[in-house]
């Protein structure tokens, strides 16, 4: 079993930073894809980054590519997601999920992940 505890939410002004952590436990991270996913209101739950498991492969939604880093700390079990010239439309709430398992060709679906947190608000808003 595997917990996963995202923090770092917050209101930030447009073109602002954030950095999001999820951290896991129960099982070393290191062993899971972690990915952040965010769901707006009214939209559906979105791929935004993946930190494949085992090594240092990196993938990103077209949306938050070249503004967003996932990045892993695997001493402390944590990942993160920095957040650079965040912009209105990147309000949603954002989940770090995990699984052990998954294929390449599923890293982006939300459904292929077996691990959860309870995810943290971001809002982007002057």
């Amino acid at each position: 079993q595997v917990q996963l505890v995202e923090s770092g939410g917050g209101l930030v002004q447009p073109g602002g930073s954030l950095r999001l952590s999820c951290t896991a436990s129960g099982r070393t991270s290191s062993q899971f894809t972690i990915a952040w996913f965010r769901q707006a209101p009214g939209k559906e739950r979105e791929f935004v980054a993946a930190h494949w498991r085992g090594g240092r492969n990196t993938y990103y939604s077209d949306a938050v590519r070249g503004r967003f880093t996932i990045s892993r700390d695997n001493n402390k079990n944590t990942v993160y997601l920095q957040m650079n010239t965040l912009k209105p439309d990147d309000t949603a709430i954002y989940y770090c999920a995990g699984d052990g398992t998954l294929i390449l060709s599923s890293i982006r679906d939300h459904v292929h992940y077996d691990y959860w947190g309870q995810g943290t608000q971001v809002t982007v808003s002057s």
